[in-house]
């Protein structure tokens, strides 16, 4: 199949919630984008942003009932620019999937049968694939015609060794179960690998990269060569770094402890390690520029779940080292990576001794730039490297649909 457009619709389906981009991939400017919230309630509302043409965002509020009626309004309002999804320019749409187990290794053009698979694996993402299948079968009801693209949130993990991604249980359990580690925000840790080895005037083969995506998800990866060779996730987005509301690494013994003893069930444990843990948990926030001002004021609860955050990303560092043997670069992205200084700077200090070192006044800079943080001579680089998870998913789409 060949594209015949130069245009890719990027959608990512939540629950309850459409964040969407169309891009031009002449050059990968942005034409439009949105963000439809509260799916499904009276209170819904819609955020379209028509880059294209520079005029203000335009917001719409009232009852939408479902990700159907959600497209439909999103088409409107890309038609109201002339950017309308019935337009020849319009080559694909590409769609975020959180989970593609083992068999989706790369982007995949939807039919039927994948549609089945990517069905097949919501036990191992209940929270995700069920709102990802659901826009891609509006989608694919509103133009039938249109190649529609599947990038998978796991697929970039997918080249790590047997080693790494095992989970030291019984092999039959495991395999029946399909419980492995398999990662998340591949596409993220895909551009940023990309992008560091390219600051270091580098191809991605000759680097090695430990890449620290840091939002209120956060996960780290060992990047061999430009092949991820081990992340913090595993089978669900849970494991790994302390998040904002999710716990990160914690003895599984805890979660049989909570049920024998405090007489939880299991939706109450999943909802206290997924939503009521990690920062929020902690501290009661989990957007850093509040606990920060927090510690600035001298308030020990939010000093002591940064000093946990903080630590947890030293242990990922440090394995991450041992895991590759020779670091060349340590990459930070996502919302806290690129813009909390403090975060960079304290995940860095006392590993001088591993060839790491933060420059405190190219720390300080802002800037929507990729960029070196550490002094010249440091032996390993540190970045701050701005991720871009829609382009990054236009690319792929785009590159599938016109071969």
């Amino acid at each position: 199949m060949t594209a015949t457009g130069t245009r890719v619709l990027v959608l990512n389906s939540g629950s309850s919630s459409v964040k969407y981009q169309l891009l031009d991939m002449t050059d990968g400017t942005r034409l439009a984008a949105g963000l439809v919230e509260r799916i499904g309630e009276e209170t819904s509302r819609l955020t379209h942003t028509p880059l294209a043409t520079g005029s203000d965002k335009r917001e719409t509020e009232g009852p939408i009932a479902d990700h159907e009626a959600a497209l439909k309004a999103v088409a409107a309002e890309l038609s109201a620019d002339g950017l309308g999804l019935d337009s020849p320019q319009l080559a694909a749409i590409g769609h975020r999937v959180v989970h593609g187990g083992l068999k989706f290794t790369e982007p995949t053009l939807i039919d039927h049968a994948v549609l089945q698979e990517i069905e097949r694996l919501v036990p191992v993402a209940p929270l995700h694939n069920p709102a990802n299948i659901t826009g891609i079968r509006t989608a694919r009801a509103l133009r039938p015609d249109l190649p529609q693209v599947a990038v998978f949130d796991t697929a970039f993990h997918t080249t790590m060794p047997e080693h790494a991604a095992r989970y030291a249980i019984d092999v039959e359990t495991a395999d029946a179960h399909r419980i492995r580690r398999y990662g998340f925000h591949g596409t993220s840790h895909a551009y940023v690998s990309r992008k560091t080895a390219a600051l270091l005037g580098k191809d991605p083969s000759e680097v090695n990269v430990i890449v620290l995506h840091l939002g209120n998800g956060a996960s780290a990866s060992a990047v061999a060569g430009g092949s991820c060779v081990d992340t913090s996730m595993g089978l669900t987005p849970l494991e790994g770094l302390v998040m904002g509301t999710r716990s990160g690494d914690i003895d599984p013994a805890v979660t049989f402890h909570l049920k024998r003893v405090a007489g939880m069930s299991t939706d109450e444990i999943d909802t206290l390690l997924n939503k009521k843990s990690g920062l929020i948990g902690l501290c009661g926030d989990n957007d850093m520029r509040e606990i920060r001002r927090r510690i600035d004021e001298g308030d020990e609860r939010a000093a002591l779940a940064f000093d946990i955050y903080i630590h947890r990303l030293k242990k990922y560092i440090g394995a991450y080292s041992a895991v590759l043997g020779r670091v060349d670069a340590v990459a930070f992205t996502a919302g806290v990576g690129e813009n909390a200084a403090p975060v960079r700077e304290a995940a860095v200090a006392g590993l001088e001794e591993m060839g790491m070192a933060v420059d405190a006044s190219l720390n300080a800079v802002r800037s929507g730039e990729p960029r070196l943080i550490s002094p010249e001579y440091a032996r390993v680089a540190v970045a701050v490297v701005p991720t871009d998870e829609e382009l990054e998913i236009a690319q792929q789409t785009y590159a599938l649909v016109s071969a």
